[in-house]
């Protein structure tokens, strides 16, 4: 039996004067995944969640949320979403435990069950040592969780994330992805946006690809892999190399490169499935002898930079 939607997106158009931000896009989150959203910057991902949430008026399209229309006065739908936005916005003059507890009082009104939530969300994050601090005396790390505490902290149903990891260090990396997958194991559905592809490979069930506004790819990860080209890449280290091997693995016909350098062979190849036993039986065949073989399958990187474009843009 298929989960049930979330989050329906149809038709989406938001215009900035001539300027279309989301064009007539599709999108559909069912509970229980955590769906990571890509896109280069100024492909739409903050406009179309902004939408989503009701924060700006779009131009055409429906939107619908645990299968109920999204308007701007659906306050019993927001009260079941949690939002952490990409820029920290925290009280300064507050400590830990006040940011939270406010953001809390904004969905919770007795004081006794958001005093448990806020408990709750100060060891979720790992800042029961913090609690008492103001944010200007907490690391770059440590603001983040807070920030991240502060939008989980009503037990949200559905979370929104955008970009959360931005400039933190690995140790809080670890523990703000450990949390994520936290939270989904207790029932929330995620909607996760980072430009870490490494972090959307991890995490999420199903992902969509964003660019101009538009809905160019969406798939688990096995699934946009095979969308493109580009194979396996392997890496050979030989134990002396005949001077016509590497034209032999080049003309391979899954083969789009290979090179040698300081007797070690790397060859990219297109997608297929027995590239890596077709170049080392060419290695076999010509004479050569191999020690340590490394073959690496495309990484969702790859299949960001062949579907988006390779070429540096500027921001929207």
């Amino acid at each position: 039996m298929a989960a049930e939607e979330v989050v329906r997106v149809d038709k989406l158009v938001k215009r900035y004067g001539e300027l279309c931000a989301v064009d007539h896009l599709d999108m559909s989150v069912r509970q229980g995944e955590i769906f990571g959203l890509l896109g280069p910057n100024g492909s739409g991902k903050t406009t179309a969640i902004n939408c989503i949430l009701q924060l700006l008026r779009y131009d055409h399209g429906s939107i619908s949320v645990f299968g109920q229309s999204m308007t701007p006065t659906s306050y019993g739908l927001k009260r079941r979403i949690g939002v952490v936005p990409q820029e920290v916005a925290v009280y300064k003059e507050l400590t830990v435990r006040e940011n939270i507890d406010s953001f809390c009082a904004l969905y919770v009104r007795d004081r006794a069950r958001r005093r448990t939530l806020v408990d709750e969300a100060i060891a979720f994050v790992g800042l029961e040592r913090f609690e008492r601090f103001r944010p200007k005396k907490l690391s770059g790390g440590l603001l983040r969780r807070l920030n991240i505490a502060c939008g989980i902290a009503h037990r949200p149903e559905l979370i929104i994330l955008d970009e959360p990891t931005v400039a933190v260090d690995p140790q809080s990396r670890n523990a703000i992805l450990e949390g994520i997958r936290r939270l989904n194991e207790a029932g929330s559905t995620v909607i996760y946006t980072s430009h870490y592809m490494e972090e959307i490979e991890e995490l999420c069930s199903l992902i969509m690809i964003m660019d101009h506004g538009r809905k160019i790819a969406s798939g688990t990860v096995e699934e946009l892999k095979a969308l493109i080209g580009t194979g396996e890449k392997v890496v050979v280290e030989l134990d002396g190399a005949p001077g016509e091997l590497v034209e032999r693995v080049r003309r391979l016909d899954h083969v789009r490169a290979a090179t040698l350098e300081d007797g070690v062979l790397h060859v990219e190849c297109l997608a297929g499935r027995h590239n890596l036993a077709d170049v080392l039986a060419t290695i076999t065949a010509a004479g050569a002898s191999y020690g340590r073989v490394l073959s690496e399958p495309p990484t969702l990187n790859e299949v960001f930079l062949e579907i988006t474009g390779r070429e540096l843009r500027d921001e929207a």
